[in-house]
């Protein structure tokens, strides 16, 4: 992957292509790494691990699941640092593949029956994958959207990457659900759930095909032009960023922590502990999943008016009322209340979530933005998303679920702070 110093400028691409972009390639990577997630919520503790408990069986489960936020800031930096030297469309490319064929491979991959521990070793090397590949989109698609967004409207086009997330997890468990509706459980236990992963491998075609007619953003074809880009990016962004590298990331953690807690951890609480059949709590979650949606709709445009900051306070404010709130609302046993806990989590999290797309790059210079923004959102999704799963089933079963709920509560205290502590951007130009 080279560039030509002496290329033409980049064009100026209409906004309704950007965003489609932006929108159908997160949608596709989240859609993979979420499949993963309702799988080990279901299955896989008895696939991988069958002759543990069932407690026990579940945490190593989730630990599978864990893996790949680890590896995210790996890609961060690896993708970032390409992404910084020859733009943001060749590793865009790199990072959908890379993540779309593990995700075929890891419904490939035998069970312990077939080949024993070697199965749980392939699927954490190929959950690695996965994450790298995670690492090195979000922080791309966000720059897709809102570099070649116009001035005042970075929080608008910043919406479609940031409702991938939403839409690619309805998808995984719209495909979840029609697969366990056709199956009994020992059918979708034996090969059912592998579907939805070697089906993905047509949403990647199709993600390939678009993204390689976008064009390389003019902000960051500036760069290049004047042959300015940064020699070690992820060095720049420690050196000169470090404090807005670890504000973004202490942001982003209530963020994570809402919407597994929600999603991956109530899904296996729902089914195990509270003993809903699992197609419900399926249903139930993609639905919540909606209000996710709406807050991203809601917040991305709003902070073009009112600023960032503002928007992102206020949610994290309100996660630390909701987390204490949410499972005494699940413990009723009531479908409908159960529905509102996961709806209220994931809809105060849509509305920190949707100006981030704007917030974080609009944190970092030009020359190392990719790194630094894509970094922020990794180390986020270390403390905030392979933590949840694994704490909440530990607390759940030494203190109940109390103990869940004051966890939530107390992360969002952490990115309150956090969010106090950085100054507006909203009014900062991206060639800074």
């Amino acid at each position: 992957m080279t560039h030509d110093a002496h290329a033409p400028a980049a064009r100026q691409e209409p906004m309704g292509r950007v965003a489609v972009a932006s929108l159908i390639g997160t949608t596709i990577e989240f859609f993979d790494f979420y499949a993963y997630g309702i799988a080990a919520a279901l299955v896989l503790n008895t696939v991988f691990f069958p002759e543990l408990s069932e407690t026990a069986g579940t945490l190593a489960a989730f630990s599978t699941f864990a893996v790949a936020f680890l590896a995210r800031p790996i890609g961060s930096m690896l993708f970032g640092h390409f992404g910084d030297r020859i733009g943001r469309k060749s590793v865009l490319i790199v990072s959908l593949l890379l993540m779309g064929l593990s995700t075929v491979a890891i419904g490939l991959v035998p069970d312990y029956g077939s080949i024993g521990l070697a199965a749980a070793v392939i699927l954490v090397v190929l959950r690695v994958l996965q994450g790298i590949g995670l690492g090195g989109e979000w922080g791309g698609a966000a720059l897709l959207a809102t570099e070649h967004a116009p001035e005042g409207k970075r929080g608008f086009y910043g919406m479609f990457p940031q409702l991938g997330p939403a839409v690619g997890f309805i998808a995984a468990n719209a495909v979840f659900l029609v697969v366990r509706l056709n199956q009994d459980a020992a059918t979708f236990a034996a090969w059912g759930w592998r579907v939805p992963f070697v089906s993905s491998i047509v949403l990647v075609l199709i993600g390939l095909w678009i993204r390689v007619k976008i064009s390389e953003t003019p902000v960051f074809q500036r760069v290049m032009d004047a042959q300015d880009q940064a020699r070690i990016p992820v060095l720049d962004v420690f050196r000169h960023e470090w404090r807005h590298l670890l504000l973004g990331a202490g942001v982003m953690t209530i963020q994570y922590t809402l919407f597994y807690t929600a999603t991956t951890y109530c899904l296996a609480y729902g089914t195990r502990t509270l003993r809903i059949p699992q197609t419900t709590m399926l249903t139930l979650t993609m639905l919540a999943v909606l209000a996710l949606a709406a807050g991203t709709i809601v917040s991305s445009p709003l902070s073009d008016r009112v600023g960032r900051k503002k928007v992102i306070v206020t949610a994290c404010a309100a996660s630390i009322v909701w987390g204490p709130a949410m499972f005494p609302l699940m413990n009723t046993g009531n479908l409908a209340l159960i529905w509102l806990a996961l709806a209220g989590a994931l809809g105060i999290m849509g509305l920190c979530f949707g100006p981030m797309a704007a917030f974080l790059p609009e944190l970092f210079p030009t020359r190392f933005r990719y790194s630094g923004a894509g970094m922020a959102y990794s180390i986020g999704g270390i403390l905030g998303g392979s933590l949840p799963p694994l704490v909440a089933t530990a607390l759940q079963a030494a203190y109940g679920s109390t103990a869940v709920g004051l966890y939530v509560a107390a992360v969002g205290v952490i990115s309150l702070a956090c969010a106090l502590a950085v100054r507006e951007t909203v009014h900062r130009g991206l060639d800074h």
